[in-house]
C-alpha cells in the first residue's frame, strides 16, 4: 500500500523558511515522478513543485519560483522541499503525491494527512 508521511510544517513569521520533508513507500519512488500540492482554506489544491525520477528536472508554480526548491534522496525514499522568504499567501496544507507531469496534477491514489504551514506576522 501506499504511504506518504509529510512534515517539517509549522508557524512562521514572513521572510522564514522552512524545509518539508516527505517520505514514501509502497511503490517504486524512484521511477516516480513527485510533486508538492497545497490547499489554502476555501481554495482547491494547487500544484507547487515537480520533480522527475532522478531529480534532472524540476518545475515550479510562478507564485513560488525562486524562492522554493524541491528535491529528492532515492536512497531515502525522499523528498524535500526547502522553502524560503515565506509570505502569507503561502499559507497551506501541503501535500505530497505523485505528479502527471504534463499536467501538473497529483496522480497517486493515495492521501496523506499533510503538513501545515502557516506564515503569520
Amino acid at each position: 500500500q501506499v504511504q506518504l508521511v509529510e512534515s517539517g510544517g509549522g508557524l512562521v513569521q514572513p521572510g522564514g523558511s522552512l524545509r518539508l520533508s516527505c517520505v514514501a513507500s509502497g511503490f517504486t519512488f524512484s521511477a516516480s515522478y513527485m510533486g508538492w500540492f497545497r490547499q489554502a482554506p476555501g481554495k482547491e489544491l494547487e500544484f507547487v513543485a515537480g520533480i522527475n525520477w532522478g531529480g534532472s528536472l524540476t518545475q515550479y508554480a510562478d507564485s513560488v519560483k525562486g524562492r522554493f526548491t524541491i528535491s529528492r534522496d532515492n536512497a531515502k525514499n525522499t523528498v524535500w522541499m526547502y522553502m524560503r522568504s515565506l509570505k502569507p499567501e503561502d499559507t497551506a496544507v501541503y501535500y505530497c503525491n505523485k505528479i502527471a507531469w504534463a499536467t501538473r496534477a497529483p496522480s497517486g491514489n493515495y492521501w496523506s494527512q499533510g503538513t501545515q504551514v502557516t506564515v503569520s506576522s
